[in-house]
């Protein structure tokens, strides 16, 4: 289990950093993309005022009623939207792109009403150039929220690693080896008592063998001299004692 818990500790501080790492670009994204949305939005006034302001000029020029004349010049949409993902760190941003068909346009139609064209013309450019601001913004706001969102779930991914689940494994990591401390000192005490236990059994037998090493000795001193079994043993130790004095 200590090796378990080691090999998901490494692979949780792997993630962390991973993560993090991933948290950071996504936020330096995020910030540049709140800058373009900011100079967009600077410049979408000036372009809006400046397709309203073509708009009534080409009422001044053509009439009120432009917008029959341009139903029936227009046959199908010169601008298109597209669609599409870009991959940001693992994020899928939408996109969003304009495409300005040709087979749609509706200048050679218009060029033929003199000035009222022209002012026409004009103002169809003026907001071609706005929907494109508009576009740009749309795909801007999105990819915007979009990565804010996953910001968000990185964040807390991040922070339940690095306060969670990194504490939780370095706790049970510590407690796992307090345990193992705790067992390698039972089985040290164990065997420090299992040695006495035997050193205390040798020197029994090894006292036991003595004594009857001794018994026997007197056995045969009494056989010999005619005394007894106990005068025998005092005479034993007598010598003994006297065999120690010479020594010392």
């Amino acid at each position: 289990m200590l090796g378990v818990m080691k090999v998901r500790l490494v692979g949780a501080t792997r993630g962390h950093a991973l993560l993090k790492k991933k948290s950071d670009a996504l936020t330096a994204q995020f910030r540049h993309i709140l800058k373009e949305i900011v100079s967009t939005k600077e410049a979408m006034g000036e372009i809006m005022r400046a397709a309203s302001f073509a708009l009534t000029e080409a009422k001044y020029a053509a009439g009120e009623n432009i917008n029959n004349i341009v139903l029936e010049s227009v046959r199908s949409a010169s601008v298109r939207i597209r669609s599409r993902q870009e991959n940001v760190d693992g994020v899928r941003l939408p996109k969003f792109e304009h495409i300005i068909d040709s087979a749609g346009d509706s200048k050679s139609s218009l060029t033929g009403l003199a000035r009222g064209g022209q002012q026409i013309q004009a103002c169809r450019v003026a907001h071609v150039k706005a929907i494109e601001v508009l576009v740009q913004l749309a795909s801007l706001q999105t990819s915007f929220l979009t990565l804010d969102e996953a910001i968000k779930t990185t964040n807390r991914k991040v922070n339940a690693l690095e306060n969670v689940i990194k504490p939780r494994l370095e706790n049970t990591i510590n407690y796992i080896k307090g345990e193992l401390d705790e067992l390698e000192r039972e089985d040290f005490f164990r065997l420090k008592k299992i040695q006495g236990y035997r050193r205390r059994e040798m020197e029994r037998q090894m006292q036991a063998a003595k004594q009857y090493a001794e018994e026997k000795q007197a056995e045969e001193i009494s056989l010999q001299r005619g005394i007894s079994v106990n005068a025998a043993l005092n005479l034993l130790l007598v010598e003994s004692e006297k065999d120690e004095d010479i020594m010392f």
